[in-house]
């Protein structure tokens, strides 16, 4: 992803805003995207696509044992897009260690600033195991049907001309004398 920001920096200024979106969350909808805009649009910093944690988080041993529940206050699990100016995401990801960069919010992170979180969507979920894609389906196509629920219906116009024109009732042409 850096190499492609360098390889763009011909072609894009300073402060235009980049979005890094994973190709693992193909649900992403067109309202949390348009909220990423809303709410970013006048930030310095940027921000992230997130959802609040509802799960009870446990911490384990090696041994797989709890060792600790973590408090759920105030944590977020992070999504994309993320988004942030060309230049601080540049400078952010020169400075970081790769190992300890999982996300671009992290880069920015390592610069002392604070990425915004803005609510995403739990159907914006990241395929890493077999059985996310049947849940990803499931979600599209969900998408799809509310979507095709929503356009207006056409007339059955499928059928060619003649056929049309023929099921007009055609008063019959009397000869004149």
């Amino acid at each position: 992803m850096f190499n492609g920001l360098l390889a763009a920096r011909d072609s894009i200024a300073a402060a235009d805003w980049v979005l890094v979106h994973d190709a693992a969350r193909p649900c992403l909808g067109r309202d949390e995207l348009d909220r990423l805009f809303g709410e970013l649009e006048a930030d310095d910093t940027g921000g992230l696509l997130a959802v609040p944690v509802a799960d009870t988080l446990k911490r384990a041993n090696r041994d797989s044992r709890v060792v600790a529940t973590e408090p759920r206050d105030n944590l977020w699990l992070a999504q994309t897009p993320q988004m942030f100016r060309y230049r601080l995401l540049i400078e952010a990801l020169r400075a970081v260690d790769p190992a300890a960069a999982t996300d671009e919010a992290r880069a920015i992170e390592g610069l002392g600033l604070k990425p915004k979180l803005v609510l995403g969507d739990t159907r914006n979920i990241k395929v890493t195991f077999p059985e996310d894609l049947a849940v990803a389906e499931l979600i599209i196509r969900g998408r799809e049907r509310k979507t095709a629920k929503m356009r207006p219906k056409k007339k059955n116009n499928t059928e060619p001309p003649r056929r049309q024109d023929a099921k007009k009732k055609i008063k019959p042409r009397t000869k004149r004398k």
